[in-house]
């Protein structure tokens, strides 16, 4: 199925969890927040959210700012 990361389109596995999607990309990184469809998906999510088609996927690095 196809899906979009970082703007780029990718396929993946259905009934894969974005945790795992994130794995084979080599993107499971500390630091890093993601938004699926324009809306923040908590970490914690990652394991159990499933990516379905056409989902919209943009992975991005946390910064601390003052």
């Amino acid at each position: 199925m196809q899906i979009q990361f970082n703007d780029e389109p990718v396929e993946c596995a259905e009934g894969q969890t974005v945790n795992a999607l994130l794995a084979q990309l080599h993107q499971l990184k500390p630091g890093t927040a993601l938004a699926l469809n324009q809306r923040i998906l908590p970490r914690e999510q990652w394991e159990q959210h499933i990516v379905q088609e056409g989902d919209q996927i943009l992975l991005f690095q946390v910064i601390a700012g003052g």
